[in-house]
């Protein structure tokens, strides 16, 4: 997996190129750009983009060598303002200088994009570059003048910092045929990541043609439990893939495994949701659960949480004092309940 740093955003000429192929998707199946393309790239575009539209980024010869192994289903951070603005997916890559300059044409002497590549599941994020340099190691002053690609760990960390999912990846996690999810192999399925912090005002990942946004809230409240996690020496505080989705915390260790399922909220529908995903999910848990709980920013209303304990499952809050709490279920109930989880 390969993480590109790309700017979008320093140049006047940057930012028209932007409005133009990435706010605007382009028709490359219209007769102004269909000409231009080899059939091989019209086949590979309108694989991924069935639909005839794409958002279109490129990159100038001199980037050619950095670009050498880039393959569909890498991230794409665009920077620009000191932070990165938006995190994309590659869809398609190739070189083509007659598309490029005619969804970019330069001025005299300049030279051409010739590396095209189209964006999947575009997503406005909002990190700043100090965040960004501090998970890199540069100096908190870097500004990202160029086109970077990230590579091996340094790639790896930048995903895992930023809690960022290729759909490729996501896809090829789950892609072994599963007949019922009390099966064997479904445990053999499911690919857990680190979970790290969430810095970004929003992350998305992709699991077919379907984009889950993380909301903010919700990813600072599961950073926060993970630290007192760590706190209490439990952990380490994982995530897991499977065909349903992605955990958002699941920890096996000496007190036994436990999934988590945040909220950012205290609604009805956020309790009725996290409900949901926890029997959803634990099912393909790498080991059995011992128990499923919701993590919420404070105590929802009585009713809520006799819904969580009808299911033996535990609510995991904050008190006034900000401090987690945890009100358990009964344990009967959990007992009653634990054997249906897995099934």
């Amino acid at each position: 997996m390969r993480v590109l740093i790309s700017p979008s955003y320093g140049s006047s000429a940057t930012r028209r190129h932007w409005t133009d192929t990435v706010d605007h998707p382009v028709a490359f199946a219209d007769d102004r750009y269909a000409h231009a393309l080899t059939a091989d790239q019209r086949a590979r575009l309108q694989a991924v983009h069935p639909d005839g539209t794409a958002c279109f980024w490129g990159a100038v010869p001199k980037h050619d060598t950095k670009l050498r192994d880039v393959v569909p289903g890498d991230v794409v951070l665009f920077t620009g303002q000191n932070k990165v603005r938006a995190v994309g997916e590659i869809g398609a890559i190739f070189r083509n200088a007659e598309l490029a300059d005619l969804l970019w044409p330069p001025k005299q002497g300049d030279p051409s994009w010739h590396t095209i590549y189209t964006v999947l599941d575009l997503a406005e994020v909002d990190i700043p570059y100090t965040e960004l340099n501090a998970v890199l190691g540069y100096r908190p002053q870097h500004t990202h003048p160029g086109l970077k690609v990230l590579r091996d760990d340094k790639a790896q960390s930048v995903l895992d910092a930023f809690m960022i999912t290729s759909g490729l990846f996501f896809s090829r996690a789950c892609e072994e045929p599963i007949s019922e999810p009390t099966a064997v192999d479904a445990r053999e399925a499911v690919r857990r990541a680190a979970a790290e912090e969430m810095r970004t005002s929003s992350t998305s990942y992709r699991r077919a043609e379907r984009l889950v946004i993380v909301d903010r809230r919700e990813a600072r409240l599961v950073a926060a439990y993970r630290e007192h996690l760590a706190s209490c020496g439990r952990g380490p505080a994982d995530r897991f893939y499977c065909r349903s989705g992605i955990s958002d915390l699941y920890v096996d260790d000496a007190e036994g495994s436990e999934l988590i399922e945040a909220k950012s909220d205290v609604s009805h529908q956020s309790v009725r949701q996290a409900l949901g995903q926890l029997l959803d999910y634990a099912p393909y848990c790498p080991a059995p659960p011992d128990r499923l709980s919701a993590l919420l920013p404070s105590l929802p209303a009585r009713a809520d949480l006799a819904l969580l304990h009808r299911y033996g499952i535990d609510c995991i809050h904050r008190d006034t004092a900000g401090v987690f709490v945890r009100a358990e279920a009964p344990a009967e109930r959990r007992e009653l309940m634990r054997s249906l989880w897995s099934s």
